[in-house]
């Protein structure tokens, strides 16, 4: 699997992104084997969160023996600094591990949930002293819809953020000249700031327009050549962008990994995605 350097953490990630949410509530057995899929085909970087379920307490009797092969993730929602310090240290103990690599602020969508956090007495301060204690290596922000890369691009301006996790795919991008506009300012920062970059959502296909039939909160795209196509268009447009993570929906990633080893041309790529008339922003 291609691997690609993590800005300035160093860490020469693959470049698919183990998507921990798909463990959100499932056997041990079936994770253990999810996890060990992942691994057996290259992926050294779990990200998973607080807020996904079971996801760490599942993760956590494999972390010990995997530790240091891969580079592990969680996220807090916590928005005051008191309960996301005590959330970290709940992480910790449900990962088996004395630190993550990188700890992140989740789910910064707007301006608002920006200035939440960076007010007084807030998630940031606990970040910091996260980072400054050892428990985190490095430090991060997340965020869903149209307007992350907004407050994504605000927050490295307000502080010097390691990564950022921010949503991106072919439809988001072409369809959408202002979110086109605000992907690219947050680009070329993470670029210049040597940020790390990772993206979720490439291969979200539209919102459910039915019965939910999957463990993702929207409906993705489940055919092999559609989910090469997102994943080559993703990786091949953007140079800079580290890791996209996968699906948050563990029979979909035997065929992240497929699309992966197989890509194709981003022009190939985008002619196919373009062509798939009911692709939709899951972001309604």
């Amino acid at each position: 699997m291609e691997k690609r350097r993590l800005g300035r953490t160093g860490h020469q990630t693959s470049v698919l992104v183990y998507g921990a949410a798909a463990l959100w509530d499932c056997s041990q057995e079936a994770a253990d084997a999810s996890m060990r899929q992942a691994l057996d085909a290259g992926i050294n970087h779990f990200d998973t969160a607080a807020s996904y379920g079971m996801s760490e307490q599942l993760m956590g009797p494999l972390i010990p023996d995997i530790r240091g092969d891969i580079f592990l993730t969680t996220k807090t929602t916590e928005r005051r600094a008191e309960g996301a310090w005590a959330e970290l240290n709940r992480s910790l103990e449900l990962l088996r591990t004395d630190h993550v690599d990188l700890w992140q602020i989740h789910a910064v969508c707007d301006m608002a949930m920006l200035d939440e956090a960076f007010a007084p007495g807030g998630v940031v301060e606990a970040m910091q002293r996260a980072k400054d204690e050892g428990l985190a290596t490095w430090i991060g922000i997340t965020g869903h819809t149209e307007q992350a890369p907004v407050a994504h691009a605000e927050a490295l301006r307000r502080f010097d953020f390691d990564s950022v996790l921010t949503p991106l795919n072919y439809h988001l991008y072409t369809a959408d000249a202002e979110f086109r506009a605000n992907f690219d300012i947050l680009y070329q920062m993470t670029q210049d700031r040597d940020v790390a970059l990772r993206t979720i959502k490439a291969i979200a296909h539209k919102p459910y327009d039915g019965e939910k039939r999957f463990n993702t909160w929207y409906d993705p795209f489940t055919e092999p050549e559609d989910i090469r196509a997102a994943i080559s268009w993703v990786l091949g447009t953007f140079p800079g962008i580290a890791g996209l993570a996968t699906a948050g929906e563990m029979t979909l990633l035997g065929k992240a990994i497929a699309a992966e080893a197989n890509r194709i041309d981003v022009a190939d790529a985008a002619a196919h995605l373009a062509a798939i008339a009911d692709y939709a922003t899951i972001f309604v």
